[in-house]
């Protein structure tokens, strides 16, 4: 089985090498890359070409997710498409064979992997996310529509009746794996598909994910609905969480600081977005996708070698 992968980069000199080696080692092979760059200024096409990527170019005052995925998806050639962000890099050698095997039942539409933080790199918290989000556990047809494109593949062929919606300021993945769903089509997690997730966000850039997110959350469930007596029924209930497992861990000292603002920042976020907002104006483009100074959950040990990077 071979595919077509679609990588979304914004000046990501620094750690698309690392994806792309480890895609590289990877025991499926004749990969088409395809990467869709919405206006780096480093390294980063020049390296993803080197690599043999095709190059899909979108104007920053154009992107969303949604549009930079489907320029993507339009470029492919495969019938399935792995879709990662430039920012993660794989586990293990099988990790694209492991997201592929889902679909040799045609009733699977969308599976997607686990994702860890680095070690060491990732705040404390970040790593509880991941954690509750991607268990050790896959689900070959899971009963909700929660994925994440960071880390995942869908059937082209349904993507060509339904395309990703470009108006959402974030959680496309979520709608369209909801309207899958809703068609009769599989959603399947894949534990074993691991890649580690770096993110080196501020505080500010942590309030602006979560409340794009909560933005996005509220459009495709208008029903949905976050008070402020939720924003701290969250916060404490979480920082209390963190702050437990942390002593445990005997990283309390190191980690006391970034659970306090990871985690207000998070649902204070989470409550601005899903107040009223109107529509997604240039400045709001700005902060969410073109942030100022962007820049221990344990997994099971497969029986797979891991992959050895060669630093950069």
């Amino acid at each position: 089985m071979n595919c077509s992968l679609v990588i979304r980069a914004f000046n990501e000199g620094k750690h698309l090498p690392r994806l792309l080696e480890g895609i590289r080692q990877q025991t499926v092979q004749n990969i088409e890359i395809i990467l869709v760059d919405s206006g780096s200024t480093d390294d980063t096409v020049s390296m993803a070409e080197s690599y043999g990527a095709k190059l899909v170019r979108i104007a920053p005052q154009e992107f969303t997710f949604g549009r930079s995925l489907n320029l993507g998806i339009q470029a492919a050639t495969r019938e399935l498409v792995v879709i990662a962000s430039a920012h993660v890099y794989p586990v293990y050698p099988d990790w694209l064979e492991r997201l592929l095997e889902p679909f040799a039942d045609p009733s699977t539409a969308l599976s997607y992997g686990k994702q860890r933080g680095l070690p060491g790199a990732t705040q404390y918290s970040e790593h509880q996310v991941f954690a509750q989000w991607f268990g050790e556990q896959s689900q070959p047809r899971q009963n909700h529509p929660f994925c994440n494109n960071a880390n995942a593949c869908v059937r082209r062929l349904l993507w060509t009746e339904r395309p990703y919606d470009e108006t959402l300021t974030g959680l496309e993945d979520l709608s369209w794996a909801k309207w899958a769903q809703a068609q009769g089509h599989g959603i399947a997690y894949v534990a074993e598909a691991e890649v580690i997730h770096i993110h080196h966000e501020t505080p500010t850039g942590v309030f602006n994910r979560y409340r794009r997110e909560a933005m996005a959350f509220k459009g495709i469930y208008p029903e949905a609905h976050f008070s402020l007596y939720d924003f701290f029924r969250m916060v404490t209930a979480n920082i209390g969480f963190d702050l437990l497992h942390a002593a445990r861990e005997r990283a309390l000292w190191t980690s006391f600081a970034g659970i306090l603002w990871f985690r207000w920042n998070q649902f204070w976020g989470t409550y601005i977005g899903y107040r009223p907002s109107g529509l997604l104006t240039p400045e709001l483009r700005q902060t969410f996708y073109y942030p100022v100074g962007w820049q221990k959950a344990q997994s099971v040990e497969r029986d797979v070698e891991r992959i050895r990077y060669n630093e950069r």
